[in-house]
Order: C-alpha cells, then sequence, then structure tokens
C-alpha cells in the first residue's frame, strides 16, 4: 500500500513539474547590444614592425644516428 502511494505522489510531482513548465514558462530574454566595431590588425606590418625579439639556441640532435653493430 505504501509503494502505491508513492508511486502516486512522484508521479503527481512529474504533472505538476510537466504543467508549471508548459503554462508558466520564462519569458524570453530582452537585451539590447550596442553596435560593435570591428578592429581590424595588419598581421603583415606587425611582422615587419617587430624588433629585438629574445630567442633560444639549443644544441639540435634530431638527425644524429650512432655508429653501432
Amino acid at each position: 500500500m505504501r509503494l502505491h502511494h508513492g508511486i502516486a505522489i512522484v508521479a503527481i510531482l512529474l504533472i505538476g513539474l510537466g504543467l508549471k513548465l508548459t503554462f508558466f514558462s520564462a519569458p524570453p530574454a530582452e537585451a539590447d547590444a550596442p553596435p560593435v566595431e570591428t578592429v581590424r590588425m595588419d598581421i603583415s606590418q606587425m611582422h615587419q614592425n617587430i624588433k629585438n625579439l629574445p630567442e633560444q639556441r639549443m644544441h639540435d640532435m634530431t638527425f644524429v644516428f650512432s655508429e653501432g653493430d
């Protein structure tokens, strides 16, 4: 008997939640977005203006093969 009451309560809650979502839905958002100005960057000009970049030197041993067996 308790199981039937529990199932009925869960069913009523689910039906109530479904009705609430159906009839009391949230109003759509009203946002006033100002127009956005696009900013353009000239990448080639940036590359030409760059001076004195830090550099990292390393001893590259990528294609050094040992003379073994």
